[in-house]
């Protein structure tokens, strides 16, 4: 049996193939939409993908199962459970608990683990060439290393109205009659590890065993003394803020997402025709250096979404593929450079990209207004908003700041002032960098704090006692 773990570090996701190396046939669940990773993974292994499934409705990026399905022929299977209001819309098999998924020698046996969500599967593995039990556990978004999936995220960004309640007492039932009645050997392989929103305190490394989990797991002491309510206080407290466009990533999924289909590469632009969409407002231009070579000077009216390991979530904050219809143009190096980062979009349902300029240069520039820690105090703004998510604002503030993270923001403009300047921080000044871009896109008087909150932190500490 072959298991491959396929990361992407910007979404902290993780996805799995799964082969047979007697037949050749293999299985990928948790798929992404960019799937050129997994027909790759499959060539070199000399296996055919017969099978795509994935553990539930996901929110935080589009499901790759129907482009897969599409490119390879292989069949798709998705959960049957979770009650009507929570099926998915596209064809495919439906498994519902103790149904088995076969591939060559291996089987992957469905079992219903509600809370996260109420359709959620988790997927026992068989290698039956070498044993007739179960030993592995692809545990989705329900167990991760160290953690549990989040219950609230139908609350916060699929318009539920206190459905975390009953999530957190499913998540205690289907650890209780799921998960701890497993072997302690049975290695586990979740959906996501440290940097996800689908949780609050996921571990870095990549799996874990059931019996690790039962012993040192935050969880296993309130499991151990049957304590459900203590479970579901500590399970719901201190949850991160769930991003904005999570709502959208349910609908797609849960409708099935665009197959994209062969992928031609982004072409060059002309600076003469990336110049005059701009002027028209036709294009949207994506700056994707870093906060600092931005504050020195940016293309008028473009969002600023830095390369690296945040590109497709950072779009997400402020690109809505629903309502921004501009073509995207991106800043990159080169034509690699680019592509990459239109892999890291397509995850997210940022499909329209135009091409790409290697330059700013000939398109019309303006340079993002500054202020300086110690002129905070006497600056003349509506309002100070601290873009950093909740738990980092109750930690430490600007006094008189308003919070709303920079995930949800363009989604709740109406509680931003209509006039006047608004002055912004997050922690060191690259959230902050994306969000005020987004901000002067939408038309506000926006001047970002030099430094951030750890900037103005530092300066405060150091100012000399009267």
């Amino acid at each position: 049996m072959l298991i491959e773990r396929i990361y992407d570090e910007d979404l902290a996701q993780a996805s799995y193939l799964i082969g047979c190396q007697a037949n050749g046939t293999a299985v990928v669940v948790d798929g992404r939409r960019d799937i050129a990773v997994y027909l790759e993974l499959a060539a070199k292994n000399g296996m055919k993908i017969t099978a795509v499934t994935e553990t539930h409705i996901h929110a935080d990026y589009l499901s790759g199962t129907r482009e897969l399905a599409a490119a390879t022929g292989a069949t798709i299977y998705v959960s049957g459970e979770g009650g009507p209001e929570w099926q998915y819309e596209f064809d495919g098999e439906r498994l519902y608990d103790g149904d088995e998924i076969i591939v060559g020698n291996i089987s992957l046996q469905a079992v219903h683990t509600p809370g996260h969500t109420p359709e959620h599967l988790s997927f026992l593995v068989t290698d039956g060439a070498f044993s007739g039990q179960p030993g592995y556990l692809l545990s989705g978004d329900f167990v991760f290393s160290g953690d549990l999936g989040r219950p609230d995220l139908l609350d916060e960004a699929a318009g539920g109205v206190d459905t975390r309640f009953e999530g957190a007492k499913q998540l205690f039932s289907s650890l209780r009659d799921k998960f701890l009645t497993l072997p302690d050997y049975v290695q586990v392989h979740p959906a996501h590890g440290a940097g996800s929103a689908c949780g609050k305190a996921l571990g870095a490394i990549p799996s874990s065993t059931v019996g690790y989990e039962r012993l040192y797991a935050w969880w296993g002491p309130y499991l151990a003394a049957n304590d459900e309510q203590g479970f579901i206080d500590e399970l719901l407290d201190g949850q991160p803020d769930a991003h904005a466009y999570f709502g959208r990533m349910k609908r797609e999924n849960r409708e099935g997402p665009a197959v994209l289909g062969e992928r031609t590469p982004l072409p060059e632009l002309a600076t003469e025709t990336v110049a005059a969409g701009l002027e028209a407002d036709t294009l949207t231009f994506i700056d994707t250096r870093s906060n600092s070579e931005v504050h020195h000077g940016t293309v008028a009216r473009s969002l600023n979404v830095p390369a690296g390991k945040s590109v497709a979530s950072y779009s997400a904050w402020v690109v809505n593929p629903e309502t921004d219809k501009n073509p995207l143009v991106l800043l990159a190096h080169d034509q690699e450079q680019a592509q990459d980062m239109s892999d890291h979009l397509v995850r997210v349902g940022i499909d329209n990209v135009a091409g790409y300029v290697t330059s700013i240069t000939g398109l019309p520039t303006t340079i993002p207004k500054l202020v300086q820690p110690e002129e905070l105090e006497g600056f003349n703004a509506a309002m100070v908003l601290d873009i950093r998510n909740k738990t980092e604002h109750a930690a430490g503030h600007v006094p008189g700041s308003y919070q709303l993270s920079g995930g949800r923001l363009m989604w709740h403009l109406d509680e931003l002032p209509a006039n006047g300047t608004i002055v912004t921080y997050c922690q060191s000044g690259v959230r902050n960098s994306v969000a005020a871009s987004a901000l002067r896109r939408a038309g506000y008087d926006v001047v970002e704090l030099d430094g951030s909150y750890a900037g103005w932190k530092s300066w405060k500490n150091n100012v000399p006692a009267a």
